[in-house]
């Protein structure tokens, strides 16, 4: 069975999801979109209010700050794929609960082994920490890990994680942009 249709499958399963009480109040699950056989798959938090009325991730505000850091890398949205810990928005964008989280990341850990990325790249604290826990890193903070490429085995598989600040947080705060930027500039160092 082909990337495409494996990922297909996993999005069916996500739309119709009732794992955790996030589906009662969105509108539309955001499964994830992009390449199959991406190099880079980008990891956020959940989806925002935009993402929910579109049902496809990074589409707001923070999605087309996204897009110009990819197209300033030499990437296009449609050449890696971009995803989120959690598929449902939480209510009133608040952080996932563990639980939330627990529960939908095994459709997660299903895209990664699908895609087989050579990189990771973590938006913001909610998806660093997960991978590092995954990957028995030690996590304090995004503050303290982003713009650092960290080899990692998951599951077996050998790949490189790069994390940033979620792009969001640039929408609030200039100091967080500036060090987007920066970071974006290193992972485009690391990816060549």
């Amino acid at each position: 069975m082909s990337r495409e249709k494996l990922l297909s499958d996993v999005a069916g399963e996500v739309v119709v999801c009732t794992k955790c009480g996030l589906w009662r109040s969105r509108q539309n699950a955001v499964p994830g979109e992009g390449s199959a056989r991406a190099r880079v798959v980008f990891i956020g938090e959940a989806p925002g209010s935009s993402e929910d009325v579109e049902g496809r991730p990074f589409v707001g505000a923070a999605g087309k700050f996204l897009e110009a850091l990819l197209s300033e890398i030499g990437l296009s949205r449609e050449g890696v794929f971009i995803c989120n810990i959690v598929k449902c928005r939480p209510p009133g964008n608040r952080v996932p609960k563990p639980l939330e989280v627990e529960t939908c990341v095994p459709y997660l850990e299903r895209q990664i082994s699908i895609v087989k990325p050579e990189f990771l790249v973590t938006l913001g604290n909610c998806s660093t920490a997960y991978i590092f826990s995954r990957a028995h890193l030690p996590f304090f903070g995004i503050t303290s890990v982003h713009g650092k490429f960290h080899e990692v085995f998951l599951d077996g598989v050998r790949l490189r994680v790069f994390s940033t600040f979620h792009p969001a947080a640039a929408l609030y705060n200039v100091k967080y942009k500036d060090q987007i930027i920066s970071d974006f500039g290193l992972l485009k160092k690391g990816l060549h």
